[in-house]
């Protein structure tokens, strides 16, 4: 590597991390491909799930790169499947994955002939409608979308040729695979990377996945080998990347400051893209496309090399041609075009990326210098850092910025633009006029096509841990963040509110419930006595899921008492078939319906057939009907909900119909990711916006949300054999909802002169709620029910609330909230009293 002033010695760009985490690269025994150490580096990031990041020499991203050697990694690659293929080539369709892929997978489908591409995308686009998509376990941000202009593009039977940049535990791929699969079977399947990283275990399960898809699947990659981790190398990389960032070691910008106020030039080059060319494989590129492609290339080239200045002058020198983020196959045919015309000394090729990584000026050490600079193409995600890598102080005499036009932007020229001109002696910008679909796919008559209209795109779900304990991966919250709002009210006060028909329950948050050391003792018990009952209706209920509603669902629950159970769900389906199923949570409101922001946002991004709808159990079935309900405007979700327990028989996809004590209903907030209820008030919430909620960042200290999925999750062995036989009766039996818990509680309800159905909470679960959220009457107990009601009886006798045992309840218990509430209904140390 050459830097400005100086060169450096040849070493292996991974020997830093190597020697400071114990991280190796093995080559395959007897393979005879390109040395694993001429293909990678080694770099540091801040990641919760992977520290580590292999650096490929030869992809063009983070590294800048001869475009030749970019391009023939990739042409090479697709020559090979050409071969594997033989005449089936020419039926085959290739995808390849963003952000890193786009231009990998887009040179396969060059050297593979006819096949036409397509790369999946983070970039919504209104009016095309998702035929798909998945999650990418290790990835920094992790939604992938597939937005086909032509639907039929990924209908056909024949080898679809998956490209991705490495292949590590092969998640990413298995999960596209099932998910496409189940909509189009094909016979055979091509995986394609530039290096094959899995482990014995995972080469094994992707045979396995194989043999139960009925389905040929082989694998393609330049070289092949192992990565070797040490015990701790997550926490230990942490540690590494946080002492560094500190110590202010990571070499973000040798000229930090320089670029305010640089007056440099940035000259635009008009390209003569051809008009109605894509600008990349977002929405497809077929044969067609490459034919005019390759006809405007060198016409385009010539421009470029005309921009660079005279003959002989010092800006035809090094040549940077960058691209940014998912383009990267444009700006890399350009660069490819103008390093074969021989008009500058030298050309490289890289991208810039949404990928933060640790930056080490070292020359054992993959990112020598980074520069950072914000978003400028209005990401669907909200604004951001985005990264150059291994630019600055690289010694180019020009760059090329390259760019298509949604990302021509105000934010790139005070952006992108003013950073990179303290670093070269000249800025050129080329714009590729962004596709846009004409929404008219090919198999579908012109009559019957339907207008689009463009909305604003709506956020990015919150994930932990800025928004929740839980795990980025565990959940996306379709929220928004109203953690600086005073929203509490005493639960007095809102009751009275509600009675009185002044006030909405979701207007305001009852004040958090603290449990007291003997309620959190009555916690830890009832958690241990039913882990496991727990982890068998999990198992039942996601299989039972998986079987009947999608091989590949989209866990959408409610917030949040879903949520629990939808973490434990996407636990389950990982840990038994390998799968990681996307999971969110959105709110849904009594009498207010179900997020509409939230449903457009899903229908955006996934199709709505695959989403199912979660939460923990069923009272006397509110929700239930306010789901169906509410989905009535949204064709296309089914609106049938899953829970993980129907006691009131209101569902007939379910874990168990038994009312016992699931304990993450005995708390609040610290057993749901420290997230409050959810908010619905014209205030705080706009037409545009997500329903709000709070996270408690402040009780942290009695967060068990993570420990309550970690001890249920560990019972999932044990209970296997008997999940599969209750599943397989379940799917046999007639499990169509009696909805006997609604008739108990309008039965109750005028029997002890309620006359509210709203009023008379059913089940341990809703009985919980009312003794810690509301203003409790009295408790209805099944006679002779046992520890499942515990909690139910310390909590009771902590706020003076009688508990009546009586015969023939369909529940457990039954919760009844005070009637006709008044402030004057409570004594001053805020005990029931007899109602009036």
């Amino acid at each position: 590597m050459t830097r400005k002033g100086k060169t450096i010695d040849t070493v292996w760009s991974g020997t830093w991390v190597a020697e400071r985490l114990g991280v190796d690269l093995g080559q395959a025994a007897g393979e005879a491909s390109p040395p694993l150490k001429e293909l990678l580096g080694l770099a540091l990031r801040r990641n919760p799930k992977r520290a580590h990041l292999l650096v490929s020499q030869v992809l063009g991203k983070h590294v800048p790169q001869s475009p030749e050697a970019v391009y023939a990694a990739g042409h090479g690659l697709g020559v090979r499947v050409r071969e594997l293929l033989g005449d089936s080539a020419a039926d085959a369709v290739v995808l390849g994955y963003a952000e890193t892929a786009t231009g990998l997978g887009h040179c396969v489908a060059d050297g593979l002939g006819p096949a036409p591409y397509l790369h999946s995308t983070r970039r919504p686009v209104p009016g095309v409608r998702p035929a798909g998509g998945f999650e990418e376990a290790h990835s920094h941000a992790t939604s992938h979308l597939l937005l086909p202009e032509d639907p039929a593009l990924l209908a056909g039977r024949g080898p679809l040729v998956l490209v991705d940049d490495e292949f590590s535990t092969g998640n990413t791929v298995l999960n596209t695979i099932r998910d496409l699969h189940s909509r189009h079977p094909r016979a055979h399947y091509v995986v394609v990377a530039l290096v094959d990283m899995r482990s014995a275990a995972d080469r094994d399960r992707l045979t396995g996945f194989a043999a139960e898809l009925g389905a040929r699947v082989d694998l393609i990659a330049l070289a092949s080998g192992t990565v070797s981790l040490p015990d701790g190398v997550l926490e230990k990389g942490r540690a590494l990347v946080e002492e560094h960032e500190a110590a202010g070691a990571t070499a973000p910008d040798p000229a930090e400051g320089v670029a305010e106020g640089v007056a440099r030039t940035v000259t635009r080059v008009a390209l003569g893209w051809p008009a109605g060319l894509p600008d990349g494989g977002r929405h497809g590129f077929t044969a067609a496309h490459r034919e005019v492609l390759e006809a405007a290339l060198p016409a385009m080239a010539a421009r470029l090399s005309d921009a660079l200045g005279p003959l002989g002058a010092e800006s035809r020198g090094r040549v940077l041609v960058l691209g940014n983020e998912e383009l990267m196959y444009a700006p890399l045919r350009l660069a490819l075009a103008l390093e074969r015309s021989g008009t500058a000394r030298e050309v490289r090729f890289s991208t810039t990326t949404r990928s933060p990584v640790l930056a080490v000026d070292d020359p054992g050490y993959a990112i020598r210098t980074r520069l950072v600079f914000p978003a400028h193409d209005a990401p669907a995600d909200g604004p951001g850092d985005r990264y150059a890598y291994n630019v600055a102080g690289a010694g180019f005499d020009t760059v090329v910025a390259v760019v298509d036009s949604a990302a021509d932007t105000p934010e790139l020229h005070a952006g992108l633009l003013a950073r990179l001109a303290p670093h070269t002696g000249r800025v050129l910008l080329a714009v590729v006029p962004s596709h846009t679909p004409s929404h008219t796919p090919s198999h579908l008559p012109d009559d019957r096509q339907e207008p689009t209209v463009t909305e604003p795109q709506l956020p990015e779900p919150l994930r932990g841990p800025a928004f929740s304990s839980y795990a980025p991966e565990d959940v996306g919250w379709l929220l928004q963040d109203l953690s600086d709002v005073r929203l509490e009210a005493p639960t007095e006060e809102r009751e009275e509110a509600i009675q009185a028909g002044g006030a909405h329950y979701a207007e305001s948050l009852p004040v958090e419930y603290q449990p007291s050391p003997q309620y959190q003792e009555l916690y830890r018990s009832a958690l241990d006595a039913s882990a496991a009952r727990i982890a068998r209706a999990v198992g039942t209920v996601t299989e039972t899921v998986l079987a009947e509603r999608s091989p590949s669902p989209v866990l959408v629950s409610l917030a949040r008492a879903g949520t629990p159970v939808g973490v434990l769900m996407r636990r389950w389906a990982r840990a038994r078939h390998g799968l990681d199923l996307p999971h969110y949570a959105v709110s849904i409101v009594r009498g207010r319906g179900i997020d509409a922001n939230a449903l457009r946002w899903l229908a955006a991004h996934h199709d709505p057939a695959d989403v199912v709808f979660v939460d923990g159990w069923t009272g006397k079935g509110a929700i239930t009907r306010e789901l169906r309900e509410a989905l009535r405007e949204f064709p296309g979700f089914n609106p049938e909900i899953v829970v993980l327990a129907d006691p009131g028989s209101c569902v007939d996809t379910y874990g168990t119909r038994e009312d016992f004590l699931i304990p993450s209903a005995c708390l609040n907030s610290t057993v749901s990711g420290l997230v409050s209820r959810t908010v619905l008030r014209s205030d705080l919430v706009g037409p545009r916006d997500f329903h709000g909620a709070k996270f408690y960042r402040e009780l942290a200290g009695a967060d068990v949300s993570a420990a309550f999925v970690d001890t249920v999750a560990a019972r999932f062995d044990e209970v296997a054999d008997a999940v599969a036989a209750e599943v397989k009766e379940l799917l046999a039996a007639d499990r169509t909802p009696t909805w006997e818990g609604w008739a108990a509680v309008e039965r109750i309800s005028e029997e002890y002169g309620i006359h509210d159905v709203n009023l008379v909470k059913p089940g341990v679960g809703e009985t919980t709620r009312v003794l810690l959220r509301r203003v409790p009457w009295k408790i209805l107990a099944q006679r002779g029910a046992g520890s499942d009601l515990d909690h139910v009886r310390l909590l009771a006798e902590q706020r003076g609330v009688p508990v009546e045992e009586v015969d023939g309840l369909p529940y457990t218990c039954v919760g009844l909230i005070h009637p006709r509430f008044t402030r004057g209904a409570t004594g001053a140390d805020g005990k029931a009293v007899a109602s009036q």
